[in-house]
């Protein structure tokens, strides 16, 4: 038997209840009618939990349920959801359940420990982002408080204390300031006599004039004025009295009575008073300097100008001869004091100084400069020489001291030798040497700086000099021996080394380095010609205009074939140069772009221009051979032949042109030509076919409405307009002829229906709103001008407003707010032409003729084909410019031509004016303005 205890008579453990823990309790059967024995009630839990947690030391189950009963936490996660009960409710808490508590409490403790940092971090970085959104009113002044360690005593000191600034404490303030009190009599009868003089006979028998109060005759009694109640006007008074009583020779001088106020207003310090306090602060600063750093030179430099600046040259000089004792070695204070002493005495300066510093050049220059005499300044220069035979400066000085040119070389034959890396030496010598022996000088030049493109460029020259530069090409050997070097310099500097040369004549040099550097650094993809073309602008700009034509002849070198680089070659020799050189010019172009009618054409004007009329007709007959049916120059041969009066000729041209090269523009010109020759039926035949051709091109229809016009068929150029506008709905000027033939046939509303349908046709144009405006005016409905003036501006886009606002601002505004219309007008439309010349005329209108005429020119500058502009400068001056200035607009606007205009068209296209020049026009539509 064994020693174990029999089961059925152990005692049961504690909290058992038989039958649980097979489920025999605490359910019911189907069969029975109410439940099985029950288990224990929940109070009976509790109690349970609570006994068993105090044998074992824990209170965490009763704090737990008093906690849940103080909270009422219905925490629903873990609950059965059949019968909404805890799955556990009926537990029992025992060692076991204590032993998972513990675990789980360590596994969540170092869980816990694990994302610590993590979280810790992260929580941080919340912080500091509310932080920084949200700073605190300490944090936003942490900078300041820092920046206030830098403050001293004295600026903490001057801090200004804080004031009330109230309203009604500042009212307060400023009332008790501005109170006045009413002058006693007293003073007044006191005032009154002090300008009075009495003479009295002393004791001693001598006559005195004047008070006895003193001696210089001055009657002012301030013991009458201590009596009044104002204490500060007597202060002030007897200020007056110190400042305004003044004896000179027995001559007396009282205070003003009636000026003292002014008199005490001027009362203060002078200007040299002032500078004397300045001046002190400063020197004991500049002593502070000096005392805390002696071997400082820049501080006794500051304390010696000081002096002199006070007027104290001596002590000047002993501050900065203390100054050259402290720092021996300064070359700047030693300096200061040869400045700040006599010609004898820097001398004696000089040679200390030198002692001193005898490496120093600059010392030995200025002991150079005191001497009076060449000899001297020679011996002075010899002497530094031997201590600095290295210094390219004490060379320069001594060969500018030679008047001898052969000393001079030999001077720099020797500086050459002992600095052979000198550029501006051996150029020196290479001037001053015949030319072989330039070139040997040259050469050794290259020889020891092979990286110096000035002795290339001078070796250049002295090609040049000699007649071999076209022969001899220095420059290409330069940019190779450069490059290999790699010592090329940049493009803009070899434009500016040819500039130089062209300034001192080498024209053949200045070509030499353009032609073989102009290309370096830019490659194929680059856009070389436009970066030429610059080039050439910026060397015209500055008068280089050799510099220009070698970089156009080498633009043209590399595209030939640029239309572009030829026509801006033309442009810089129309302007500057020669007319052989132009001709030159336009030959080579027309022979290397043959098919551009506008080299053609300009070579046929310049020829004919010059009144070679056979040369021009020969070049438009080349011309012909390379563009065979061109209308542009069937129309230039047309004109050539018009304008030397050869008309049968002109005519024939224009019938072949007709036939060879039947275009709407030859036809048109056709029609033209006839009209002007005054023959209307031939005109109106040829427009009838030529509309046959074209009928929807709108200047035959408008040509054939004037030509009934002419003939004084109003009708009949009435159905021509109506058709015309038809055909070509697009045309402005055409519907504008119309309308206006309407109006001047009295026909108003006709020509505003005519002005309404223009508007539907080409909508926002300005042309057709400014032309509805004015009918409305010059039928004197002004409001209704107004109104449309109002929706133009709101229909017309900001650009094109420039006629509008001109006419708002000339006729439908009073002349005094015509300035503030212009105002608006600029801030809405920028820099329109039109606009500018209407605020030029209001300048001119007040007689502001500068501002005028800066604005007229602004016109010109945005726009110069604007012939309009050009006749109103020009009006302008012959009011108020001078001669020369008129025949210089003259000459410029003839230069630019300008065809456009509202005037300026209807005078140049008038059939009486087709033969006059671009002058004539110009004076004809200066006279026609108004």
């Amino acid at each position: 038997m064994t020693g174990r205890r029999d089961f059925l008579s152990q005692p049961a453990p504690e909290n058992y209840v038989a039958g649980l823990g097979r489920g025999a309790t605490g359910f019911t059967t189907r069969s029975d009618l109410g439940p099985a024995r029950e288990g224990p009630s929940e109070d009976q839990i509790k109690e349970a939990l609570a006994k068993r947690a105090a044998q074992l030391g824990f209170g965490d189950a009763v704090g737990g349920a008093k906690k849940d009963d103080d909270e009422n936490d219905h925490e629903d996660r873990y609950q059965d959801p059949d019968n909404e009960v805890g799955l556990f409710a009926g537990g029992i808490y025992d060692k076991d359940d204590d032993e998972a508590d513990r675990i789980y409490r360590e596994i969540d403790e170092k869980m816990d420990k694990r994302r610590r940092a993590r979280r810790e971090a992260r929580e941080k970085a919340e912080q500091d982002e509310y932080e920084r959104k949200n700073p605190k009113i300490q944090q936003q002044f942490a900078d300041l408080k820092r920046g206030l360690e830098s403050i001293t005593e004295d600026e903490w000191a001057a801090l200004p204390e804080v004031g009330d600034l109230t309203g009604k404490n500042r009212r307060a303030r400023q009332a008790r300031q501005q109170r006045f009190y009413a002058v006693p009599d007293s003073v007044l009868a006191a005032a009154g006599s002090a300008g009075e003089l009495g003479t009295t006979v002393a004791d001693e028998g001598t006559t005195t004039t004047g008070g006895s109060s003193g001696t210089d005759g001055t009657m002012t009694n301030f013991a009458k004025i201590g009596q009044a109640r104002d204490k500060v006007l007597q202060v002030r008074l007897d200020q007056a009295s110190q400042n305004g009583t003044n004896t000179t020779s027995g001559s007396a001088t009282s205070v003003d009575p009636k000026g003292y106020l002014t008199s005490l207003a001027k009362s203060q310090l002078p200007d040299s008073a002032a500078q004397v306090g300045d001046i002190n602060r400063v020197r004991e600063l500049l002593e502070s300097v000096i005392k805390t750093n002696p071997n400082n030179g820049p501080g006794w430099i500051a304390a010696a100008r000081l002096e002199e600046l006070a007027g104290k040259i001596v002590a000047a000089r002993n501050v900065i001869a203390r100054g050259c004792e402290h720092c021996p070695k300064a070359e700047d204070v030693w300096l200061e004091n040869i400045r700040l002493n006599d010609a004898r005495n820097a001398k004696v300066i000089a040679a200390q100084a030198i002692q001193k510093n005898n490496r120093s050049v600059v010392l030995w220059v200025e002991a150079m400069k005191l001497e009076t005499d060449s000899r001297s300044k020679k011996r002075v220069i010899r002497h530094a020489l031997d201590h600095i035979p290295e210094s390219e400066a004490l060379w320069k000085e001594a060969v500018n001291l030679e008047e001898d040119p052969d000393d001079a070389k030999l001077l720099l034959a020797k500086a050459t030798e002992l600095i052979p890396g000198s550029v501006d030496l051996w150029l020196a010598l290479a001037r001053l040497e015949t030319p072989e022996n330039a070139q040997k000088v040259l050469n050794k030049a290259r020889k020891h700086i092979p990286t110096s493109y000035e002795i290339w460029i001078a070796a250049a020259r002295l090609q040049e000099q000699l007649g071999q530069g076209e022969k001899v090409n220095v420059m290409k050997r330069a940019a190779q021996v450069l490059v290999k070097e790699s010592a090329m310099p940049k493009r803009e500097e070899w434009i500016s080394e040819a500039e130089k040369c062209e300034q001192e004549g080498a024209i053949i040099t200045c070509g030499a380095i353009i032609r073989e550097t102009l290309g370096y650094g830019l490659d194929e993809d680059d856009d070389r010609k436009d970066t030429w073309l610059d080039d050439a602008r910026g060397s015209i700009n500055r008068g280089m205009y050799e510099t220009a034509r070698a970089i156009y002849a080498y633009a043209l070198r590399v595209f030939p074939t640029s239309k572009t680089v030829w026509l801006a070659a033309a442009d810089l020799e129309r302007n500057h140069g020669s007319k052989e050189d132009l001709w030159q010019v336009l030959e080579k172009a027309v022979n290397a772009v043959p098919r551009s009618e506008v080299l053609w054409m300009m070579l046929a004007k310049e020829k004919w221009q010059a009144g070679e009329i056979d040369n021009a007709r020969r070049v438009l007959a080349r011309a012909f051979q390379q563009n065979p049916n061109n209308e542009d120059i069937w129309l230039a041969a047309v004109k050539l032949e018009a304008e030397n009066d050869q008309i049968e000729q002109a005519r024939g041209l224009l019938k072949t042109a007709r036939q060879e090269a039947p275009t709407d523009r030859v036809w048109m010109k056709s029609v033209a030509f006839e009209r002007q020759l005054d023959d209307l039926d031939a005109a109106l035949d040829l427009v009838q076919q030529a509309l046959n051709l074209f009928p929807s091109y709108a200047k035959l229809w408008m040509i054939k409405g004037q030509i009934y016009e002419d003939i004084g068929k109003p009708l009949q150029a009435r159905e021509a307009y109506g058709t015309g506008v038809k055909a070509a709905p697009r045309s402005v000027p055409l519907w504008l002829l119309y309308s206006r033939l309407e109006e001047q046939l009295g026909q108003l509303p006709k020509a505003r229906s005519v002005l309404d349908r223009a508007r539907l046709a080409v909508p926002k144009s300005a042309e057709i709103w400014c032309e509805s405006v004015r009918i409305e005016r010059r039928a004197a409905n002004t409001k209704q001008a107004e109104s449309l003036m109002e929706r133009a501006l709101r229909d017309v886009p900001k650009p094109e407003q420039g006629l509008l606002w001109s006419e708002k601002i000339w006729h439908l505004t009073a002349r005094p707010q015509r300035k503030a219309r212009a105002l608006e007008a600029i801030k809405e439309v920028d820099n329109d032409p039109a606009l500018l010349v209407a605020v030029a005329r209001i300048f001119w209108g007040e007689r502001r003729l500068e501002k005028a005429q800066s604005w007229f020119e602004k016109a010109l500058v945005r726009d110069s084909d604007l012939g309009d502009s050009w006749a109103w400068y020009y009006k302008f001056l012959l009011e108020h410019g001078t001669k020369e200035k008129q025949e210089e607009v003259v000459s410029k606007c003839v230069s630019v031509e300008p065809r456009h205009g509202e005037v300026w068209q209807a005078v140049a296209k008038n059939p009486k004016n087709a033969r006059k020049d671009v002058e004539a026009v110009l004076k004809l539509v200066a006279a026609e303005l108004e």
